[in-house]
């Protein structure tokens, strides 16, 4: 790894590091542990996407599969998908800003606050998708119904147990904030956590425009 990184350098000439928020030197002691972990964690994000991907090809298979019963535009409430996917992309957007809070300011209430508002925008989300699970369901949209529900439940309802994790991932570093301070641990799982939700933002964008946008089409 150390190898790899000292054969590419960036314009400054310093090493160059694979995608994700570079602490650099203010934060050596989590700039110098944190390369093995979130290059393993990249690999799971890997591995993550090839089963969003699986998932994205069963829902494209299925999507005619009805069987009769309820289809894309009998269920699906497209003011919903919209304020949920704006939720997750203003989330988005704070997490980049508690990442560079983390990186160049030495205010913590800073870095907590956009942690915060990131943390309602995610409960937020998992709260209104729930919503709208329980309106397809009084709608008589449950998965045993049809191929296409049973495809449609198996892909959107393991992002929203994503985001979930992400949240009480969220909530413990926090926790872990409070109790330790920004040590080089805490820096770590907030880096690791930022890679995880922006690739959760970008899930979702595919999900509104193929299962959202493309079912009602």
């Amino acid at each position: 790894m150390t190898a790899l990184t000292s054969r590419h350098t960036d314009r400054a000439g310093a090493p160059a590091r694979h995608p994700g928020l570079n602490l650099g030197h203010a934060h050596r002691e989590g700039e110098e542990s944190r390369e093995e972990m979130v290059f393993g964690f990249w690999v799971f994000m890997m591995s993550d996407m090839i089963l969003f991907g699986l998932l994205f090809g069963t829902y494209v298979t299925m999507l005619g599969g009805t069987a009769g019963g309820p289809g894309p535009k009998d269920l699906f409430d497209m003011r919903g998908a919209f304020f949920e996917t704006m939720l997750l992309l203003v989330s988005s957007f704070t997490f980049g800003m508690a990442s560079l809070a983390l990186k160049y300011r030495d205010d913590r209430r800073v870095l907590v606050g956009w942690l915060l508002v990131t943390l309602l925008l995610g409960l937020g989300f998992v709260a209104h998708e729930l919503y709208d699970f329980h309106r397809m369901f009084e709608a008589g949209g449950v998965p045993s119904r049809s191929g296409f529900l049973s495809a449609f439940f198996s892909l959107v309802p393991l992002h929203g147990l994503h985001v979930t994790v992400a949240c009480i991932w969220l909530i413990a570093l926090l926790g872990q904030l409070a109790v330790h301070g920004l040590d080089a641990q805490t820096k770590n799982g907030l880096i690791r956590l930022a890679i995880l939700w922006h690739f959760l933002d970008i899930v979702w964008i595919g999900i509104f425009s193929l299962v959202y946008l493309g079912g009602l089409a």
